[in-house]
């Protein structure tokens, strides 16, 4: 099976049920922590950018994937409101990363692949207006129907896919620079802690 579509099927269980526990969850102030998130035993840390913390009342782990919300810490009133999505797929998954920047964008860009980013789950509703590779991470900018235009990242970390997302609120949308720092943040602080 070609890496882009072991990509696909890798990650729509992530996706899928990252987009359930969002469903399911509210998050609130209270309920954020400072403290990084350690899931799958310990093998994966978690933690925002500056003035983003975790909410651990929503972490979810399903056998071998793991999911973790973010949003903006309580002191930090000043800082964008936002949303932060870091999905971390089964052992392995990032051997996917290897077919390099231009397979990845082909596989995005197709119906397949803006399938697999739809929050929908159907490719019509999702645009890719941009895809490039930053080091050793592949960034998108989507515009997706359900949540409008936002930034995503893929990234390996300890040989797992990991992806990050990162949307502004109804009443607050996040400008696309803004987006892009804050998943460039959360990128440079996946690295510190693993």
């Amino acid at each position: 099976m070609p890496a882009p579509r072991r990509l696909c099927l890798a990650r729509r269980g992530v996706l899928i049920g990252a987009i359930l526990w969002l469903a399911a969850c509210q998050m609130t102030a209270a309920s954020l922590s400072r403290a990084p998130a350690s899931v799958l035993g310990g093998q994966v840390t978690v933690a925002g950018p500056r003035g983003y913390c975790v909410d651990p009342a929503t972490t979810r782990e399903q056998g071998d994937t793991a999911v973790v919300l973010m949003g903006r810490c309580q002191f930090a009133l000043a800082i964008d409101p936002a949303l932060l999505t870091v999905s971390v797929g089964p052992t392995a998954s990032a051997g996917v990363l290897a077919a390099g920047g231009a397979a990845l964008t082909t596989f995005f860009t197709s119906d397949d692949g803006r399938a697999a980013l739809s929050r929908s789950g159907t490719a019509r509703d999702v645009k890719v207006l941009q895809a490039l590779a930053v080091d050793d991470a592949y960034l998108l900018f989507l515009s997706d129907r359900a949540v409008g235009a936002y930034w995503r990242a893929v990234v390996g970390v300890k040989g797992r896919l990991v992806t990050i997302s990162a949307n502004g609120t109804p009443d607050a949308p996040l400008a696309a620079s803004a987006g892009r720092a804050l998943v460039d943040a959360t990128l440079a602080a996946l690295r510190r802690g693993n």
